[in-house]
């Protein structure tokens, strides 16, 4: 059984909203996936038709869903009709629009940034070469870097194979965890060759920081070279407290 609704809200840039049945009743979640191939993307105020589904959490979801309007969809909101404030403010110019973090130009350049930082990958492996020649680092320390990263390029495609399919998602902070253990060099080379997660800023400044973190941990725990930084921060807050003894 179809039901007939309009979407009544829509993230373009994370590919899924809400239908609101025309008969009444709770929204339903509806994802891209669930759209098919069609020459527009849906937007807000969309006549469809869906068939009513749940997903693996029992949760209701709108499941193939067709537009039922006459014309393609466009490209924004449809148009609304002019009232007197509307008319009022005509003459003012319209602002740029701004560009879709999912449109073709911006997938491109995330994925450009991400095959910049690429090199971040065999510049670890030389640090962790070298250090291995001054300080030989314990067995098994390569191999837990490549599985971990293996591990986490495994996670990065499941996780884009479920948006894709409009299924469960992995948590963000599940993929930051892996990348934070060792898995970074597997999530640039996901980011890059997937092209997922390659363009959300928020989670893109995250990422970051815990290669940082894995980076600074590395060197702290294998290496001397943080040891004199440690040692004059120790020092000092020694000096400090002795201060307040009697």
């Amino acid at each position: 059984m179809r039901i007939e609704g309009r979407i009544v809200q829509w993230d373009d840039a994370k590919g899924y909203g809400f239908i609101a049945p025309s008969d009444g009743g709770p929204k339903r979640f509806a994802h891209i996936g669930a759209f098919g191939l069609r020459p527009r993307r849906p937007y807000v105020g969309e006549h469809v038709s869906y068939e009513p589904g749940t997903d693996a959490q029992g949760k209701p979801r709108a499941l193939k869903i067709k537009s039922l309007e006459a014309k393609p969809a466009p490209a924004g909101p449809p148009p609304q009709a002019d009232t007197p404030s509307r008319a009022g403010r005509r003459s003012r110019p319209a602002p740029a629009p701004r560009a879709a973090s999912s449109s073709p130009s911006s997938s491109s350049a995330a994925s450009a940034d991400t095959g910049a930082a690429l090199w971040l990958v065999p510049a670890f492996a030389l640090l962790v070469l070298l250090t291995h020649l001054a300080w030989p680092l314990p067995r098994g320390l390569w191999g837990f870097y490549m599985a971990m990263s293996l591990a986490t390029f495994i996670v990065y495609a499941l996780d884009k194979r479920a948006a894709r399919l409009g299924q469960w998602r992995v948590k963000e902070a599940t993929l930051h965890g892996l990348a934070l253990l060792c898995g970074w060099p597997g999530a640039l080379l996901a980011q890059h060759l997937l092209r997922h997660k390659s363009a959300k800023p928020g989670f893109r400044r995250v990422f970051w920081l815990s290669v940082v973190l894995n980076i600074l941990g590395f060197i702290f725990l294998y290496t001397p070279l943080l040891s004199p930084f440690f040692s004059g921060l120790s020092d000092h807050w020694n000096a400090r407290l002795g201060g307040f003894s009697v």
